[in-house]
C-alpha cells in the first residue's frame, strides 16, 4: 500500500492528453478539435467528461470554445495565463530551448522588487532562514532546495501574494532546473556569497542593498547560465 496512488481521473487524463496533444503539434495553434463525439471516442471518455476538460483548458487559454461551432486551438503563449506556465513546467520535454534563459530574465526583473520588500517589511524572518545557510553543504540538491525555499519566503514576505502565485506556477520544475545550475562548483560559489552578502544587508537594515544585490547575482546567473550552454 505504500506505493499505492489514486488512479487519474478521467477529466484530468483528457486534460493532459489535449494539452500534450497541442504541445506536440497534433492540434496546432489555429486549429480546430475534431467534434466532441469523434474526440471522445479517441480519448476514451464520455462526452460530459469531456466537456469539462474543454472547458478548463478554455479557462486557461489553450482553447477558445464557441456555442455551436468548432472549438479552436489557441496560440497559448500569446493567450495563456499562470496555469498555462504550469502545465507547460510539467510537460518540460516540450519547451523551446530558450525558455529557460527567458524566465531567468523575468526573474531578473521581479526578484529585486521582492526582495527588497521582504527586507524592509520582514527583515527579521529573511534573516532567520538566511542563517541556515551556515549548515548549507555543498551540492547541487542542498543548493536548490534552499534556494527555493529563500525565493519563495521573500516573496511571500513582500506582502504581494502575486509574486508568490508566480513562483509557484514553477514549484515542479524550479528545484530540477536549480540542480542543473548549482552543478557548477562557480554557481554555487556565487550564490553562497550572494547569501552571506544580502545577510549583511538585512542585519544593517538596508533594502537598497539587499535589492541591488539581488539585481547583480540574477545578471551574473544568466551570464552563468547561458555559459554552460555553450
Amino acid at each position: 500500500m505504500n506505493n499505492w496512488s489514486a488512479p487519474q481521473r478521467p477529466n484530468d487524463y483528457a486534460e493532459q492528453s489535449l494539452v500534450t496533444a497541442i504541445l506536440d503539434g497534433t492540434f496546432a495553434p489555429g486549429n480546430t478539435l475534431p467534434g466532441e463525439r469523434a474526440l471522445a471516442a479517441e480519448l476514451g471518455v464520455t462526452r460530459p467528461t469531456l466537456r469539462e476538460a474543454l472547458q478548463r483548458l478554455a479557462r486557461d487559454g489553450w482553447l477558445t470554445v464557441r456555442q455551436g461551432k468548432s472549438t479552436v486551438v489557441n496560440d497559448f503563449w500569446q493567450d495563456g495565463g499562470l496555469n498555462v506556465l504550469s502545465a507547460l513546467v510539467q510537460h518540460s520535454d516540450h519547451l523551446p530551448p530558450d525558455f529557460v534563459a527567458n524566465l531567468l530574465a523575468v526573474r531578473l526583473h521581479l526578484a529585486p522588487a521582492y526582495t527588497r520588500a521582504a527586507v524592509e517589511r520582514a527583515g527579521d524572518a529573511v534573516g532567520a532562514i538566511l542563517h541556515g545557510r551556515s549548515s548549507l553543504p555543498d551540492t547541487p540538491a542542498a543548493y536548490a532546495s534552499f534556494d527555493w525555499q529563500l525565493h519563495r519566503l521573500l516573496t511571500i514576505k513582500s506582502g504581494n501574494p502575486i509574486y508568490t502565485l508566480i513562483l509557484n506556477g514553477f514549484a515542479n520544475f524550479y528545484e530540477e532546473i536549480a540542480q542543473l545550475y548549482f552543478a557548477d562548483p562557480p554557481a554555487r560559489i556565487l550564490s553562497r556569497q550572494f547569501y552571506d552578502d544580502l545577510a549583511t544587508a538585512v542585519a544593517a537594515a538596508n533594502p537598497d542593498q539587499a535589492e541591488q544585490l539581488t539585481r547583480e547575482v540574477m545578471k551574473a546567473s544568466i551570464r552563468l547560465w547561458n555559459g554552460r550552454r555553450l
